[in-house]
């Protein structure tokens, strides 16, 4: 196979002598707070022990260990490439702190080098690095990455060539990537977020293909047991390259992993309260108040704990699908957000437990709510007129306010009247449209809590007219459906950080609205939105990233893409007794990787 797009240059100078220039990270602004000679993480503990176990449960399937494909976006084995649990096997270029916003410290490449503007960067691989079956990584190995990426991998991995205009090799230990003028301030970062993958390893032709061939990996596991759609198991490499390095002290300390699959929450909980798996990320707020009174706990067995994490909350909602032409109008999602109770939900079902969730990067400084627009931000959004609502700009929206009975009628009038804005009517209880039909969706659930959720709107839509039905699918039907954009409305979480950047682009931009299997659930292409994001994307200081966020927020907000729905401060998680984790709490929250087993010898 022949690779193309992106020019290759072969520069070898001759044995891995790395420039005075290079520096152990790069962070996205102003200097790591890390310096060179830093022993390990703030929320790692380097004294942790090493030994036991540990066991995870979750829902679903898996049909492959390829986490880099298309047909693996969401079915491939946990831990394989996992942000929660650890990237187990395959490792990246660097290790991103999640302590700081964004910043990324030495690994595969022990250093750096880049300009001022980040116009380019250069990876120089450790020396020490090794794969599973002992070859050395090289700078061969990541040129071919990330050509077989930009050749058979899914998005974003596929799209990392397309803003780099020479990707040199620089000796057998370095590579330079030169950039594209409008890669934008962040993308030296993403680079480093890329896994490498062995040359002398690695099927190409093959590669697109779903496998349970277990691959040569440089990370701190090998697998040990595979159970296709049930069961995954990891043994820790005893010979592990990096097992001494500063960025991964106090990290990989359990002897085995292993990650049990189930079909529903509630076999997963079942399974949890009768010893099955040692962890349970309890996301109701409810039952962490009324499910936890089993034997395993009263004995102390168990134990419950909330971690303060100082991230943005996100955004969690019913998502339109604005590829169908019935939510094409901005008036018509407005209404139909507007008819979604919060308050009434929160007191029936959650025992306002809850807050409401208003914007995107909430709790935050880039959040837009209560703060009117700064000139930077009115600049960025000037070429657009119109783009964002009046109230949003001067920083007075707020999210409808219900008197929580379920049927405000005060809110159904402001909202039916955005509805006939949009062309609809009412004649004889239904809603209906211009040409006589009513207004009629689907909203596809998979689990019996988003199901809850579903019907809770459905009772609200109702009072006026409008035709909302629920189809929960089971989990591969789900996969299938969303990596193809076959749904009219869907409940998704938009997780965000202090240092929202290119995963915007794979959420929101024009660019990631026809391919499948991106986070594109909603189907935006507005060049008012791709606009935001290159800002956020070029911003270098502080004030004008600040001001591309609250500007993309603003954007978002008025478009009404999604119904927001709510956020449970803090992380609540129990777990085995035996289990134990470092005393400081990470600005991300808590990190199983730092975790230990603490009966381990």
């Amino acid at each position: 196979m022949r690779f193309g797009a992106v020019v290759t240059a072969l520069l070898t100078f001759g044995a891995a002598a790395f420039s005075d220039d290079s520096t152990h990270a790069i962070a996205i602004r102003g200097e790591p707070a890390l310096p060179a000679d830093y022993t390990h993480f703030p929320y790692a503990n380097p004294d942790a022990p090493k030994g036991g176990r540990i066991a995870y449960g979750v829902v679903g399937t898996f049909d492959t260990l390829n986490p880099f494909i298309v047909k693996g976006v969401r079915t491939t084995a946990r831990g394989m490439w996992d942000p929660q649990f650890g990237h187990l096997t395959y490792e990246p270029l660097m290790q991103r702190s999640k302590d700081e916003p964004f910043t990324m410290y030495g690994l595969i490449a022990e250093s750096v080098e880049f300009d001022e503007n980040h116009t380019w960067i250069q990876f120089n691989v450790n020396p020490k690095a090794r794969w599973s079956d002992g070859e050395p990584v090289t700078a061969d190995d990541i040129i071919f990455t990330f050509q077989l990426f930009a050749q058979k991998a899914r998005p974003p991995y596929s799209d990392r060539l397309k803003k780099v205009t020479l990707m040199e090799k620089v000796n057998d230990m370095s590579v330079r990537f030169t950039l594209t003028e409008d890669a934008g301030y962040e993308f030296p970062l993403i680079l480093a977020l890329m896994p490498v993958l062995p040359k002398h390893a690695t099927d190409v032709e093959t590669f697109d293909q779903t496998t349970f061939s277990e691959p040569v990996t440089s990370g701190p596991y090998t697998i040990k047991e595979i159970r296709p759609g049930e069961r995954i198991v990891y043994e820790r490499r005893p010979d592990y390259w990096a097992r001494d390095l500063a960025v991964k002290r106090g990290f990989d300390n359990f002897d085995e992993i292993s990650i049990e699959y189930f079909l529903s929450d509630s076999s997963q909980f079942e399974a949890f309260k009768k010893g099955a798996f040692d962890v349970y990320m309890e996301g109701n707020p409810v039952a962490w108040d009324r499910s936890y009174d089993f034997p395993a706990v009263e004995r102390g067995e168990i134990v419950k704990e909330i971690f303060e994490e100082k991230t943005p909350a996100g955004m969690y909602g019913f998502v339109f699908n604005t590829r169908k032409p019935v939510f094409r109008n901005v008036h018509l999602r407005h209404a139909l957000a507007m008819l979604f109770d919060f308050n009434w939900v929160n007191r029936t079902l959650f025992e306002n437990a809850y807050e409401r969730t208003e914007s995107y990067f909430q709790g935050s400084e880039l959040s837009s709510i209560g703060v009117p627009a700064s000139d930077l931000e009115r600049k960025l959004l000037a070429p657009f007129p119109g783009a964002v609502a009046p109230e949003v700009m001067e920083g007075l929206y707020r999210a409808a306010e219900t008197d929580g009975s379920g049927r405000d009628r005060k809110i159904q009038r402001q909202a039916f009247q955005l509805l006939k804005k949009a062309g609809y009517s009412i004649s004889n209880g239904k809603l209906l449209d211009a040409g006589g039909k009513q207004l009629s969706f689907e909203v596809m659930t998979q689990n019996i809590g988003q199901e809850k959720l579903a019907l809770a709107y459905q009772r609200g839509l109702s009072a006026l007219g409008i035709d909302m039905q629920i189809r929960t699918v089971d989990d591969a039907q789900y996969q299938q459906r969303t990596n193809s954009f076959d749904y009219d409305v869907i409940i998704k979480s938009y997780p965000s950080s202090l240092s929202p950047g290119v995963e915007q682009l794979g959420r929101w931009a024009s660019q990631s609205r026809d391919i499948d299997g991106t986070y594109n659930y909603a189907g935006t292409a507005d060049p008012t939105i791709d606009a935001m994001i290159d800002a956020l994307l070029a911003a270098r200081s502080k004030e004008d990233f600040v001001a591309a966020a609250r500007a993309l927020d603003r954007v978002l907000i008025s478009g009404h893409y999604v119904v927001p729905l709510y956020y449970l401060p803090g992380q609540r998680v129990a777990y085995q007794s035996r289990l134990d984790h470092p005393e400081e709490t990470s600005i991300y929250g808590y990190q199983l990787p730092t975790w230990w087993d603490s009966t381990a010898n």
